[in-house]
């Protein structure tokens, strides 16, 4: 466990109608070489949305919302390295909410706009957590790294 400070960048980035979200975020991460990146705050909306629910385990992992409409982004939350681990709740013309874990198909309305944090002294990797059996969150130091390389 990581429990050291770090420097924070910060980047923005917005995706337009018809854009697929999640790719678009690991796209924008990808190129520009992020190795400690995470959600500071999201707002928009999206048309569809592949959800994951709470009730998943590493054995029945298929428990899956589908969802088809208009829906505001209420909050996205998490990390954004190589493979994403995020939570978004969406609220529906009525106010309701549903949320859960992004799996995909994050297909935008109208705008998704979106500011990355990146923790530089970080790396952010996953790695299968025999006790969960998902692949969890490892915090590395990059000092450390370069010193061990």
């Amino acid at each position: 466990m990581w429990t050291g400070g770090s420097a924070l960048q910060v980047h923005a980035v917005r995706f337009g109608p018809g854009q697929e979200l999640l790719g678009g975020l690991q796209a924008f991460v990808e190129e520009r070489g992020l190795s400690a990146p995470f959600i500071l705050t999201c707002v928009g909306s999206l048309t569809k949305a592949s959800l994951r629910l709470a009730n998943a385990t590493a054995t029945n992992t298929n428990e899956v919302l589908e969802l088809n409409g208009r829906f505001e982004i209420v909050s996205l939350v998490g990390t954004l390295n190589k493979e994403a681990h995020l939570h978004i709740c969406l609220a529906d013309n009525d106010g309701r909410t549903v949320g859960g874990h992004v799996l995909g198909d994050l297909e935008v309305f109208t705008t998704a706009e979106v500011v990355i944090g990146e923790a530089v002294d970080l790396r952010l990797t996953r790695e299968m957590d025999q006790q969960t059996g998902f692949p969890e969150l490892v915090v590395h130091s990059r000092l450390v790294d370069i010193i061990n390389k």
